[in-house]
């Protein structure tokens, strides 16, 4: 159970970090020791017990006056505290990642992108995040990727895989998507409110990280560029997408392929006749039996900081 607890009067406000102890598949223990041993003086530690409980306690540590909320986890932890944290309205509160899931996209996002600049491994980003609302009025941010289609079967299909972690577990849950699917449905897409393209849709991917699912589907992008990546691919039979995926699995989408358009967008519309499968950040947005058939996704441009947590510098 979580201790809630308040700084002292007249201290610094104490770092709160959000714990989830079934990240990694519960893999997770070493490295939140590091991270007890490290910030033992300076934080409480409050333990997730389950689905969106993260929201709420980093929605309890911005209110108690925190400055720095770290996400202990993998990319569910990362994008529930990032919602919380969003929702309060806080510009001044930076979110910290300790990551320890199975993926760690949006982490890896990071690190590739500093090390790129030729920036220390602390270095704080100004990012940009994603808000998608259903057409039933549902609503939820995302800091890495959205993706659907395909990409959101994927995600049902990889929280049902309690033993293999990593590529290996969303690749076994590709194959697990691709062998239920009959075809591909009737989308129309539109960008940046442009002229919808209408046709089959095997996945959509709307991305401002660089990997979705372990997957690199926008390999160059910057977190804070004030753009998403995007990758449509209009493949209508799994038979063509078993030739297709492979390649991206590997090596990213493809630039030259006549099926698959890649580009940069601030908006996109998505309508459908047939329910959606949509997930933010690898957790499930929405699924078929909710009946969505209509998304629409902005972009807030550097709406968070974030950072992270480098052990060996104790920040």
């Amino acid at each position: 159970m979580s201790t809630i607890s308040m700084s002292t009067p007249g201290q610094p406000p104490r770092d709160i970090v959000i714990w989830n102890p079934r990240s990694g598949k519960r893999r997770g223990a070493k490295r939140i020791a590091e991270l007890r041993q490290a910030l033992s003086d300076r934080a409480d530690f409050w333990t997730t017990e389950g689905p969106r409980h993260a929201v709420e306690l980093a929605r309890r540590a911005v209110e108690q006056g925190a400055r720095r909320i770290f996400a202990a986890g993998g990319d569910g932890t990362v994008h529930e505290v990032a919602n919380g944290l969003i929702a309060t309205g806080a510009t001044d509160v930076e979110l910290v990642l300790a990551p320890i899931g199975s993926a760690n996209d949006y982490a890896f996002s990071i690190a590739r992108e500093l090390q790129e600049s030729g920036l220390p491994p602390e270095t704080p980003l100004s990012v940009d995040v994603g808000e998608v609302r259903g057409g039933d009025g549902r609503t939820m941010y995302f800091i890495d990727a959205l993706g659907l289609g395909l990409n959101g079967r994927v995600t049902v299909e990889a929280q049902r895989i309690a033993w293999l972690q990593g590529l290996l577990l969303y690749g076994l849950a590709t194959v697990r998507a691709l062998a239920k699917m009959k075809k591909s449905p009737i989308m129309s897409v539109q960008w940046n409110g442009g002229i919808p393209v209408v046709g089959p849709t095997l996945l959509l991917s709307v991305l401002i990280g660089r990997r979705e699912g372990n997957f690199p589907l926008a390999p160059r992008a910057k977190l804070g560029d004030g753009w998403f990546d995007f990758v449509h691919a209009a493949v209508e039979s799994r038979w063509e997408a078993l030739r297709l995926l492979p390649r991206v699995a590997l090596f990213g989408p493809p630039a030259n392929h006549p099926r698959v358009s890649l580009g940069l967008c601030q908006s996109v519309r998505v309508m459908t006749p047939e329910p959606l499968t949509v997930h933010t950040d690898g957790e499930i947005f929405c699924r078929d039996s909710d009946g969505v058939t209509e998304l629409d996704i902005q972009l807030l441009p550097r709406r968070l900081t974030v950072r992270l947590w480098n052990s060996r510098g104790g920040r």
